[in-house]
Protein backbone atom coordinates (compact mmCIF):
# COMPACT_ATOMS: atom_id res chain seq x y z
CA UNK A 1 0.00 0.00 0.00
CA UNK A 2 1.27 3.42 -0.94
CA UNK A 3 2.11 5.90 1.79
CA UNK A 4 -1.11 7.74 2.71
CA UNK A 5 0.38 11.20 2.19
CA UNK A 6 1.47 10.15 -1.31
CA UNK A 7 -2.05 8.86 -2.02
CA UNK A 8 -3.45 12.20 -0.90
CA UNK A 9 -0.97 14.18 -3.03
CA UNK A 10 -1.70 11.98 -6.04
CA UNK A 11 -5.50 11.94 -5.90
CA UNK A 12 -6.77 14.91 -3.86
CA UNK A 13 -7.17 17.22 -6.86
CA UNK A 14 -9.00 14.59 -8.89
CA UNK A 15 -11.39 13.85 -6.01
CA UNK A 16 -11.94 17.58 -5.47
CA UNK A 17 -12.73 18.14 -9.18
CA UNK A 18 -15.18 15.23 -9.06
CA UNK A 19 -16.88 16.75 -6.01
CA UNK A 20 -17.00 20.22 -7.59
CA UNK A 21 -18.85 18.64 -10.51
CA UNK A 22 -21.35 17.13 -8.09
CA UNK A 23 -21.78 20.08 -5.74
CA UNK A 24 -20.99 23.18 -7.84
CA UNK A 25 -19.52 24.55 -4.64
CA UNK A 26 -15.74 24.80 -4.25
CA UNK A 27 -15.80 25.23 -0.46
CA UNK A 28 -18.11 22.26 0.02
CA UNK A 29 -16.00 20.20 -2.39
CA UNK A 30 -12.88 20.97 -0.35
CA UNK A 31 -14.63 19.98 2.86
CA UNK A 32 -15.97 16.77 1.32
CA UNK A 33 -12.54 15.96 -0.11
CA UNK A 34 -11.12 16.04 3.40
CA UNK A 35 -13.98 13.86 4.64
CA UNK A 36 -13.42 11.47 1.72
CA UNK A 37 -9.79 10.92 2.66
CA UNK A 38 -10.72 10.55 6.32
CA UNK A 39 -13.22 7.83 5.36
CA UNK A 40 -10.61 6.25 3.06
CA UNK A 41 -8.09 6.03 5.91
CA UNK A 42 -10.74 4.46 8.14
CA UNK A 43 -11.60 1.85 5.52
CA UNK A 44 -8.23 1.33 3.82
CA UNK A 45 -8.34 -2.32 4.90
CA UNK A 46 -11.26 -2.82 2.48
CA UNK A 47 -9.33 -1.59 -0.56
CA UNK A 48 -8.42 -4.76 -2.42
CA UNK A 49 -6.76 -3.32 -5.51
CA UNK A 50 -9.39 -4.66 -7.95
CA UNK A 51 -10.06 -1.12 -9.21
CA UNK A 52 -7.88 1.94 -9.52
CA UNK A 53 -7.28 3.92 -6.36
CA UNK A 54 -8.91 6.97 -8.01
CA UNK A 55 -12.08 4.97 -8.72
CA UNK A 56 -12.21 3.71 -5.13
CA UNK A 57 -11.75 7.26 -3.81
CA UNK A 58 -14.45 8.64 -6.12
CA UNK A 59 -16.82 5.96 -4.82
CA UNK A 60 -16.12 7.12 -1.29
CA UNK A 61 -16.51 10.77 -2.38
CA UNK A 62 -19.88 10.02 -3.98
CA UNK A 63 -21.14 8.33 -0.81
CA UNK A 64 -19.74 11.13 1.33
CA UNK A 65 -21.65 13.67 -0.77
CA UNK A 66 -24.87 11.65 -0.60
CA UNK A 67 -24.51 11.40 3.19
CA UNK A 68 -24.01 15.15 3.32
CA UNK A 69 -27.19 15.68 1.28
CA UNK A 70 -29.16 13.40 3.58
CA UNK A 71 -27.97 15.32 6.62
CA UNK A 72 -28.60 18.73 5.10
CA UNK A 73 -31.81 17.82 3.23
CA UNK A 74 -30.82 20.05 0.31
CA UNK A 75 -30.89 17.93 -2.83
CA UNK A 76 -31.19 20.08 -5.96
CA UNK A 77 -31.95 23.75 -5.36
CA UNK A 78 -28.78 24.50 -3.41
CA UNK A 79 -26.43 23.12 -6.04
CA UNK A 80 -28.08 25.11 -8.81
CA UNK A 81 -27.93 28.30 -6.75
CA UNK A 82 -24.26 27.71 -5.94
CA UNK A 83 -23.43 27.07 -9.60
CA UNK A 84 -25.25 30.23 -10.67
CA UNK A 85 -23.40 32.22 -8.00
CA UNK A 86 -20.06 30.81 -9.19
CA UNK A 87 -20.91 31.86 -12.74
CA UNK A 88 -21.81 35.36 -11.59
CA UNK A 89 -18.60 35.59 -9.54
CA UNK A 90 -16.47 34.56 -12.51
CA UNK A 91 -18.15 37.04 -14.83
CA UNK A 92 -17.92 39.91 -12.37
CA UNK A 93 -14.18 39.49 -11.81
CA UNK A 94 -13.06 39.12 -15.43
CA UNK A 95 -13.51 41.64 -18.24
CA UNK A 96 -14.52 39.43 -21.17
CA UNK A 97 -15.45 40.37 -24.73
CA UNK A 98 -19.07 39.88 -25.84
CA UNK A 99 -18.33 36.62 -27.64
CA UNK A 100 -16.75 35.14 -24.54
CA UNK A 101 -19.69 36.33 -22.42
CA UNK A 102 -22.12 34.59 -24.79
CA UNK A 103 -20.05 31.41 -24.61
CA UNK A 104 -20.02 31.55 -20.81
CA UNK A 105 -23.78 32.13 -20.76
CA UNK A 106 -24.21 29.05 -22.93
CA UNK A 107 -21.95 27.03 -20.65
CA UNK A 108 -23.87 28.13 -17.58
CA UNK A 109 -27.16 27.22 -19.26
CA UNK A 110 -25.73 23.85 -20.22
CA UNK A 111 -24.53 23.20 -16.68
CA UNK A 112 -27.99 24.05 -15.37
CA UNK A 113 -29.49 21.50 -17.74
CA UNK A 114 -26.90 18.89 -16.75
CA UNK A 115 -27.76 19.42 -13.11
CA UNK A 116 -31.46 18.90 -13.83
CA UNK A 117 -30.81 15.43 -15.23
CA UNK A 118 -31.95 12.63 -12.96
CA UNK A 119 -29.46 10.26 -11.40
CA UNK A 120 -27.54 8.30 -12.53
CA UNK A 121 -27.50 10.24 -15.82
CA UNK A 122 -26.17 13.46 -14.30
CA UNK A 123 -23.35 11.82 -12.39
CA UNK A 124 -22.31 9.58 -15.27
CA UNK A 125 -22.30 12.50 -17.69
CA UNK A 126 -20.15 14.54 -15.31
CA UNK A 127 -17.75 11.67 -14.61
CA UNK A 128 -17.19 11.15 -18.32
CA UNK A 129 -17.26 14.76 -19.55
CA UNK A 130 -15.55 16.54 -16.67
CA UNK A 131 -12.87 14.22 -15.37
CA UNK A 132 -12.61 11.90 -18.37
CA UNK A 133 -13.13 8.63 -16.53
CA UNK A 134 -13.33 5.60 -18.78
CA UNK A 135 -16.59 3.70 -19.10
CA UNK A 136 -14.94 0.83 -17.24
CA UNK A 137 -14.07 3.11 -14.32
CA UNK A 138 -17.57 4.60 -14.29
CA UNK A 139 -19.05 1.10 -14.27
CA UNK A 140 -16.83 0.19 -11.32
CA UNK A 141 -18.00 3.24 -9.36
CA UNK A 142 -21.61 2.12 -9.78
CA UNK A 143 -20.82 -1.60 -9.40
CA UNK A 144 -22.10 -2.13 -12.95
CA UNK A 145 -20.60 -3.17 -16.25
CA UNK A 146 -18.63 -1.05 -18.70
CA UNK A 147 -21.45 -1.53 -21.21
CA UNK A 148 -24.02 -0.25 -18.69
CA UNK A 149 -21.92 2.90 -18.21
CA UNK A 150 -21.59 3.38 -21.97
CA UNK A 151 -25.35 3.00 -22.58
CA UNK A 152 -26.28 5.21 -19.63
CA UNK A 153 -23.89 7.93 -20.80
CA UNK A 154 -25.39 7.78 -24.29
CA UNK A 155 -28.89 8.09 -22.81
CA UNK A 156 -27.75 11.00 -20.66
CA UNK A 157 -26.47 12.78 -23.78
CA UNK A 158 -29.81 12.18 -25.51
CA UNK A 159 -31.78 13.50 -22.55
CA UNK A 160 -29.49 16.52 -22.34
CA UNK A 161 -29.83 17.22 -26.06
CA UNK A 162 -33.62 17.14 -25.68
CA UNK A 163 -33.43 19.65 -22.83
CA UNK A 164 -31.08 22.10 -24.51
CA UNK A 165 -32.96 24.46 -26.80
CA UNK A 166 -31.67 24.91 -30.32
CA UNK A 167 -29.16 22.05 -30.03
CA UNK A 168 -26.33 24.60 -30.22
CA UNK A 169 -24.14 22.50 -27.96
CA UNK A 170 -21.82 19.82 -29.17
CA UNK A 171 -22.25 16.89 -26.79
Amino acid sequence: MEDLSEVYKSYANEVKRFLICLTYNVDLAEELTQETFYQAVKSIHRYNGECKMSVWLCQIAKHTYYNYLKKESRYQATSIENMMQMGEDIMSTVDLPDVELARRDNLISLHKEIHLLHEPYREIFLLRASINLSFKEIGEIFYKSENWARVTYYRAKLKLAERVQGDDYEL
